[in-house]
């Protein structure tokens, strides 16, 4: 069997997040420009004077840039997004991830590529063969099983759903990360309660909070096992990639834009690593094993497989946060970098940094890099076994660092309960 042309794509929430992703082996990015975009809030976004350099560095890798431009659109906002959409042209932006018809329609006209978002809800082949018209990718409902994806799939090949392209429409799914009690992330909680809407990317997140029910008739709390009730797990469908890939999915999505350059590269790694095994027909429980420990070190809210098998949503985490089995201590800023030696230099500014400490340096230029502490250099004072705050010290690095990048320690989760 030859190896399918299945695209990854991954969250860039930053410019440390988009090397992370390609370090990771992502095929695409996608990010989100000033305020119109899903994660508006919860994110720091790149503004529009990013684009060149993002579509320089995605070139550069040969990797796809997505600019995410899905919430809901207003009269007044019509004027940004002109200029949002005629800037990435310009710049040589891959394509729009879109949910507002005139947002479609705009993007159409300046002959950039749309991908419709998992915002229009796209449940059915009818909904394919409409926005077949404007788009040559779709993102499906989340809330859809393997089965109906399979369909969906399969109505697309039979009747030859083609795009703007020409080619035929290539189904997208998300495959990993945070889930929404809302159907397909449209909830009104924050709207209702602080006025700030989810649909315009400044969900604050009620649903990840504890809640009692209460009986207003007779003032009764029910009892509820887990306080938890409207907070889903993550999605992960690395157990079953083989079952998601076989229905005909072409492109898997990882959520992430609000998460760290660590959680990036890590799952982005994994996936890669369970794309080419299935590829290569050697996917395996241990290696999926493998891939599953790896990324609960990094942020996640516990896995459940969501709706992909038709299951009733039930899957609720028991934290407001993560439980990752790993943390990340913020330890200083780079200072110095020897070439010629491949000795890094950093100034220490919270915690002490030992031997044998394992280290994570994260930066726009290197991404994620992460290495053991065998030699430590103090204050130009020679070998030392420590550097506390105030400190300038040096350790082998083969990856050049810049003043800018930041210096972490890597910490069982335990040790910081």
């Amino acid at each position: 069997m030859s190896a399918l042309p299945i695209e990854l794509m991954s969250p860039a929430g930053s410019f440390e997040s988009m090397m992370a992703a390609i370090q990771g082996g992502a095929n695409s990015v996608y990010f989100g420009v000033e305020q119109l975009n899903m994660r508006a809030r919860s994110s720091i976004n790149f503004s529009i004077s990013d684009l060149p350099e993002i579509a320089t560095l995605c070139e550069r890798y040969h990797v796809r840039s997505y600019l995410t431009l899905n919430t809901i659109i207003y009269d007044h906002d019509v004027r940004m997004v002109k200029s949002l959409l005629t800037a990435a042209k310009a710049a040589g932006i891959t394509a729009v991830i879109a949910a507002d018809q005139a947002v479609i329609a705009m993007a159409r006209q300046l002959q950039l590529e749309v991908h419709i978002s998992t915002q229009v809800n796209i449940t059915n082949l009818e909904t394919v063969r409409f926005y077949s018209l404007f788009a040559d990718v779709m993102v499906l409902s989340r809330e859809l099983s393997i089965r109906q994806i399979k369909d969906i799939c399969e109505g697309i090949q039979r009747e030859q759903i083609k795009g703007p392209s020409g080619k035929l429409v290539e189904i997208e799914v998300f495959a990993h990360g945070a889930l929404c009690m809302a159907i397909s992330g449209k909830c009104y909680l924050s709207l209702h309660t602080q006025n700030s809407s989810a649909n315009r990317g400044a969900c604050l997140q009620n649903c990840r909070r504890k809640y009692k029910v209460v009986d207003l008739e007779d003032g009764h709390e029910l009892e509820i096992d887990n306080e938890y009730i409207m907070s889903p797990k993550d999605l992960c469908t690395i157990p079953f990639i083989d079952q998601l890939l076989d229905a005909g999915v072409r492109v898997l999505k990882i959520e992430g834009r609000s998460k760290g350059a660590e959680y990036v590269k890590t799952v982005t790694q994994c996936y890669r690593e369970a794309i080419d095994a299935y590829n290569a027909q050697t996917l395996t429980p241990e290696k999926i094993n493998q891939w599953m420990q790896a990324m609960e070190k990094v942020y996640n809210r516990g896995f459940w497989g969501g709706y992909m098998f038709g299951q009733h949503l039930g899957e609720w985490t028991n934290t407001s946060g993560s439980t990752a089995t790993q943390r990340k201590i913020y330890l200083g800023k780079g200072n110095n970098y020897y070439a010629k030696s491949n000795i890094a230099e950093f100034k220490i500014e919270s915690y002490p940094l030992q031997v044998g400490d394992t280290v994570m340096v994260i930066g726009k230029q290197i991404g994620v890099v992460e290495t053991t502490i065998t030699s430590l250099h103090v204050n130009d004072t020679g070998e030392a076994t420590i550097a506390n705050k105030g400190d300038l010290c040096a350790f082998p690095l083969n990856v050049p660092i810049h003043k800018s990048d930041k210096l972490y320690k890597i910490v069982a989760a335990e040790e910081m309960a």
